[in-house]
């Protein structure tokens, strides 16, 4: 049986291109791109970075764990429940400074996000063009502020505007919530050095981080659906709704997890503003309270020997924590990818 082959127009060899007709043989092409060395150059470099990130964390986590594994030997797992740091007399453990990190980390949230979100919101929706670039600039001008300068702040200014509000706070909410009851309720020294005001700094130190992450996810919303949308019948707040803010889960949660790492690692704020403490406390508008971070910088210099092994352990317990909370973040955001949950 004889094979047909491609048939020639009548315009011979200068007409159409030839039509394969029934039966045909069809010759299948592999493009194979062959990698340039410019290609080949960057990747390495890439892979060399990624690998190096991992080394130096590997490297960190290391050193602070083999300086640390005399306070480990010493007190085990006391040095995670004991709430005293005495290293003079064999008693230490960061229980108190692990519950004060969580808990000015968690006000600072509190501040930062509803913030963060609403200005990030109406920065990438509702400003005018010609408003939304400066604001895009303050945003960025505010993340590349020395933390001093908001410790400084938040000591000589906010502290002395947030005395009444704490007070306040206390007094009506206080009989309902036990949490923010205060010792002395109608003196304002007690409500000094604590826990809400150095969260509240703290938030503002977070507060950049977060809105630039989320409003970068937001102006990324793809605008066909945008217009969709609208010409649906759909308001700017429903399109919003619909569109915007499915497409920018993903964003919205890296924009928490970053700033609850920011917050959990804040230093001199927290230094400047409390009052140290080393007992659990569950008052957070009463002076007093104490962070990892903030006991490390206090203690460095005046340490040695299994008190120094013990400031080591509990940079590596923060270390660990602050890697958790990313590693967490980072399947959270996987599974809730920018768009997937997007519909008109």
């Amino acid at each position: 049986m004889s094979t047909l082959t491609p048939t020639q127009g009548p315009a011979g060899p200068a007409g159409p291109p030839p039509v394969l007709v029934a039966g045909a043989e069809r010759a299948r092409r592999s493009i194979v791109a062959k990698p340039t060395p410019a290609d080949v150059g960057f990747v390495a470099a890439v892979r060399g970075a990624a690998i190096s990130t991992l080394v130096v964390m590997v490297l960190i986590a290391f050193f602070l764990a083999l300086g640390a594994w005399p306070a480990f030997e010493s007190q085990g797992w006391r040095f995670l429940t004991t709430q005293e740091w005495l290293p003079e007399a064999g008693t230490f453990g960061i229980a108190s400074l692990l519950w004060g990190t969580v808990l000015i980390a968690l006000i600072a949230l509190a501040v930062a996000v509803p913030i963060g979100f609403g200005a990030a919101l109406f920065i990438s929706e509702y400003a005018p063009p010609w408003l939304r670039r400066p604001m895009v600039t303050l945003v960025d001008l505010m993340a590349a502020v020395p933390a001093i300068i908001y410790a400084l702040w938040g000591f000589f200014f906010l502290q002395g505007q947030l005395l009444q509000v704490a007070q306040w706070i206390s007094v009506h909410l206080g009989p309902f919530l036990p949490f923010l009851r205060v010792t002395t309720p109608d003196s304002l020294s007690g409500y000094t050095s604590s826990a809400f005001i150095a969260g509240v700094a703290t938030g503002a130190v977070v507060l950049p981080t977060v809105t630039s992450i989320m409003r970068e996810v937001f102006a990324q919303a793809p605008q066909g659906e945008r217009e969709g949308a609208i010409a649906l019948g759909a308001t700017r707040w429903g399109m919003i709704r619909a569109v915007v803010l499915p497409f920018g889960r993903s964003g919205i949660v890296g924009g928490v997890i970053l700033g609850l790492g920011r917050a959990l690692g804040e230093t001199i704020i927290v230094y400047t503003i409390i009052a140290p403490t080393f007992t659990l406390t569950t008052r957070p508008l009463e002076s007093g309270s104490n962070t990892i971070a903030a006991h490390i910088a206090a203690k460095y210099s005046e340490s040695n020997g299994v008190g120094l092994a013990g400031l080591l352990g509990a940079g590596l317990v923060l270390f660990v924590f602050t890697l958790f909370i990313n590693t967490l973040a980072g399947v959270v955001v996987r599974r809730s990818r920018s768009g997937a949950a997007t519909e008109i």
